[in-house]
């Protein structure tokens, strides 16, 4: 392997968190979806289309001085079911962090279909949507039965 390819992307970081193996081209997803933007104090790296082996290509983010919460893992298993999440402490990896889209996703999204019960509701309902098929993902709601724009639902989680 040339020099070129053994050279570390992006620098390591001291604390904080490493979302690797995002399917290329859906890091900016993940960013919206934990609410990462540009208003945010602490320092993100980001590095899209990276070669891999297993994926052919890859997005890498890493957050300095935040650790991601099960709610934020459970979010990510929406936008990116496969990736690894790693917790850093110290320069060390602390924490290995599992991503579990289980076969039915509860009280993470709102359904997308305007004129589900869950919207209209005035009884509170639990979100409730079903994995109809992991790859690509497909999700329905479980009350309208209504197929669910995953990029519309990234704009729909609680």
């Amino acid at each position: 392997m040339s020099q070129e390819g053994n050279m570390r992307r992006v620098t390591a970081i001291k604390n904080g968190t490493v979302i690797d193996h995002i399917p290329a081209g859906k890091a900016l997803s993940v960013l919206k979806m934990l609410g990462i933007g540009g208003d945010m104090s602490n320092p993100v790296s980001l590095v899209m289309n990276v070669p891999s082996k297993k994926m052919g290509g890859k997005d890498i983010i890493k957050v300095e001085d935040r650790e991601l919460t099960q709610g934020e893992l459970d979010k990510l298993s929406l936008v990116a079911p496969d990736v690894s999440v790693a917790i850093i402490r110290a320069y060390s990896v602390a924490e290995k962090l599992e991503i579990n889209l289980t076969e039915e996703v509860v009280n993470v999204a709102r359904c997308t279909f305007s004129n589900c019960i869950t919207i209209n509701s005035r009884e509170p309902l639990p979100h409730r949507l079903v994995v109809t098929r992991r790859e690509p993902l497909e999700l329905r709601c479980r009350y309208c039965g209504k197929p669910q724009d995953i990029d519309g639902l990234i704009d729909s989680l609680l």
